[in-house]
């Protein structure tokens, strides 16, 4: 129980907000370029706290600081990229590189060691993810309010499918990302708990049974995040837009915000919650996810359904969400990608997906092949 004292929450006002992007790094070539750490350090000062390194020399992290709204998050991500490019880098927006093979090098820090030792050998190439943080009250609220979002995650995993090619070939997946972080230790959607005190039992015999040193080593898809105040929702794609990804950072937040107000109903057994997060993982908008009464709908519509009751919480306001309407009508980063390649081949896809991630939300939208 070494975290029942030892939190945050309740440190800042309820349904702040904090979104990390992870995000790939490239060569002239658009391969990937292990230069993490030297990108870092060409960062003018004001930025650093805004950029670290990931598990991979050849990815790098963005992140805000605690935001009230997406337009704040949006503002901060996006001056964090500019910073990124100016610093030398080219940046890829997806959840796997398209094309890539081979084994990517990591980043020497002790907190990396342990993932190596429990990989082996399978750790090869860099998986990218978009994570949200939510303010919370205090722990008992941020507890519910985990278990509650678990239901959202097949949902949010189909509309933020972006990896269908891995090795230059395509996945079958909608989601290959998805897969390939599923052979990490501790990467699983959590079990539902009674209350804090069961999280903190659960998570305190696991940090011992992994041989860790604490819970930030259990990277679960929705986890309370004691030390920052936080509920992290961790189990999505990244996108190549900030406007995408502070779109689903929105939706994150008015879900948590009806939470709130109104909490749902469960009844799903995480078994079949499961099922339908790979089902969304295989097929993206075109799975059927189980909702609570036993009915499964298509993703497209329970993504309206989804909409129509967040966008009142919205906390930006409802049109913060419109990026995710748009993801209904057109498709999402998976079918977009495969409609890419078709057209332009891997070096049109790589280097329309280039084009995107450096595009600032104020420019046009890229034209359409």
């Amino acid at each position: 129980m070494a975290l029942a004292d030892d939190h945050r929450f309740g440190a800042s006002a309820p349904l702040t907000l904090g979104v990390e992007e992870e995000l790939l790094l490239l060569d002239a070539e658009l391969d990937l370029a292990a230069r993490a750490e030297e990108t870092i350090d060409r960062l003018s000062g004001e930025w650093r706290e805004h950029v670290s390194t990931e598990l991979f020399a050849t990815q790098i992290e963005l992140k805000t600081g605690v935001c009230t709204d997406t337009p704040a998050a949006a503002a901060e991500l996006e001056g964090a990229r500019a910073a990124v490019r100016q610093a030398g880098a080219t940046l890829l927006g997806a959840g796997l590189h398209p094309t890539y093979t081979g084994q990517s090098e990591l980043v020497d820090k002790p907190r990396y060691a342990v993932v190596k030792q429990d990989l082996a050998g399978l750790i090869d190439e860099p998986p990218c993810g978009l994570h949200v943080h939510v303010g919370m009250p205090d722990p008992e609220t941020a507890t519910a309010v985990a278990n509650a979002l678990r239901y959202h995650l097949p949902l949010l995993a189909a509309l933020c499918a972006n990896s269908p090619f891995r090795a230059g070939e395509d996945s079958g997946m909608a989601s290959a990302r998805a897969a390939v972080v599923r052979a990490y230790p501790r990467f699983e959607m959590p079990p539902e708990f009674d209350d804090y005190a069961e999280f903190l039992r659960v998570a305190d015999q696991l940090v011992l049974a992994a041989g860790v040193d604490d819970y930030t080593y259990l990277w679960w898809d929705v986890r309370p995040h004691p030390r920052l105040g936080t509920v992290e929702m961790r189990g999505m794609d990244v996108q190549p837009t900030v406007a995408a990804n502070v779109a689903v950072a929105a939706l994150v937040q008015a879900l948590a915000a009806k939470e709130l107000e109104r909490p749902s109903p469960g009844g799903l057994a995480r078994e079949a919650l499961e099922e339908s997060y790979f089902q969304a993982g295989r097929h993206g908008l075109e799975a059927e996810i189980l909702i609570p009464g036993g009915e499964t709908v298509p993703a497209r519509e329970l993504g309206r359904r989804v909409l129509e009751e967040a966008a009142p919480h919205a906390v930006a306001g409802a049109d913060s969400l419109v990026p995710l309407e748009q993801i209904l009508r057109a498709g999402n980063g998976a079918e977009e990608q495969r409609r890419l390649q078709r057209e332009r081949g891997f070096d049109g896809l790589l280097a329309e997906l280039v084009a995107r991630t450096a595009a600032r939300s104020a420019d046009p939208p890229a034209e359409e092949a």
